[in-house]
């Protein structure tokens, strides 16, 4: 296995961004096999548990309550409803169950509460727990640990110089801040961003080094594609061209080759050929089910199907992790 690096300069970064398409996919794909079964996936799924209503005004998000949207407001699921999504997830290849809350931060509440107590029930279960709740302090990060978490999901979204014009209530450290208080209680980092808000290729650039340039890198890097939705600030956005999803998530895994990076967002905008481009070129982690929060997604069947052409097979709970433990030892 290859040394892992975590003082990539904007220079190296950009010039692996601008390889030729069919050589950047290789390498990362060369790199992606020194860590990883290639015909293995980890299959998740993400589950809104508190619905719309957020204070924030992240211009992509349909959940923002100062946007008009068709996405309907509800309050905290009740602990059965989620085991329940979560069992049928499991029963379906899932072997990472995500809840999302449309909240700023956590909040020490009875809401809190109940998490905790989610967490507890789905970890029960044998799966990878993961939460994205907003920004939580290092108290309640550990919290979130003792109940049994596994991850924890807090995305950088963009470059830091382009994360103002899509962001206002939030500042990037504060983002940093959460994500160090999540390292702290010993969790383990979900952080990605999303491409196709009209950043340009610097802004791509950026967030790509300041993912791999993390100590130590998130373990699984999201890589989303802006979903459009109508009644936000984004909704004339076009759709992404594939080609950049590939280039983006190519350059990911050449950074951070032992962090799953995940296709997420915005698959189900892509042919099979498609997302095949983006499995050769390092990608190895999916959403399943029909809703990423509040946006589509494929469906379990459509992925059973994808999976039987490709010859993948779902990973087990917690491979990635070892992974990750492995490469340090050898770093």
């Amino acid at each position: 296995m290859s040394t892992l690096k975590h003082n990539w300069t904007r220079e190296e970064v950009t010039a692996l961004y601008n390889k030729p398409l069919i050589s950047l996919i290789f390498e990362a794909g060369t790199m992606h096999r020194q860590y990883f079964n290639p015909e293995e996936v980890q299959v998740s799924s993400l589950l809104s548990i508190k619905t719309g209503g957020c204070p924030e005004d992240c211009a992509y998000c349909p959940q923002a309550a100062r946007y008009q949207t068709e996405v309907a407001v509800h309050k905290l699921l009740d602990k059965e409803t989620v085991l329940q999504k979560a069992k049928e997830a499991q029963s379906e290849g899932a072997s990472r169950f995500c809840m999302g809350a449309a909240w700023r931060e956590v909040r020490d509440n009875r809401d809190f509460d109940k998490v905790l107590d989610m967490v507890k029930d789905v970890n029960a279960l044998g799966m990878e727990v993961c939460c994205t709740l907003g920004m939580l302090s290092e108290s309640q990060a550990k919290r979130l640990k003792e109940a049994g978490l596994f991850a924890y999901n807090h995305n950088l979204d963009t470059s830091e110089e382009f994360y103002g014009d899509i962001i206002s209530t939030r500042t990037y450290q504060d983002r940093m801040d959460t994500l160090q208080n999540v390292r702290k209680a010993g969790l383990t980092v979900c952080c990605g961003g999303i491409i196709g808000m009209g950043e340009s290729e610097n802004d791509r650039i950026a967030l790509l080094q300041n993912l791999a340039n993390q100590l130590p890198h998130p373990e699984s890097v999201p890589i989303n594609a802006l979903i459009s939705v109508d009644g936000t600030p984004l909704q004339e956005q076009e759709k992404v061209p594939v080609w950049d999803m590939v280039r983006t998530i190519a350059v990911a895994k050449i950074l951070m080759p032992a962090s799953m990076i995940r296709l997420s967002a915005g698959r189900v905008n892509m042919t099979a050929a498609e997302q095949a481009l983006c499995f050769l070129a390092g990608a190895n982690s999916i959403f399943a089910g029909d809703k990423l929060l509040t946006t589509p997604n494929p469906s379990f069947v459509g992925d059973q199907e994808l999976f039987a052409h490709l010859g993948l097979q779902p990973m087990e709970a917690f491979c990635s992790q070892k992974v990750v433990e492995n490469s340090t030892k050898n770093a």
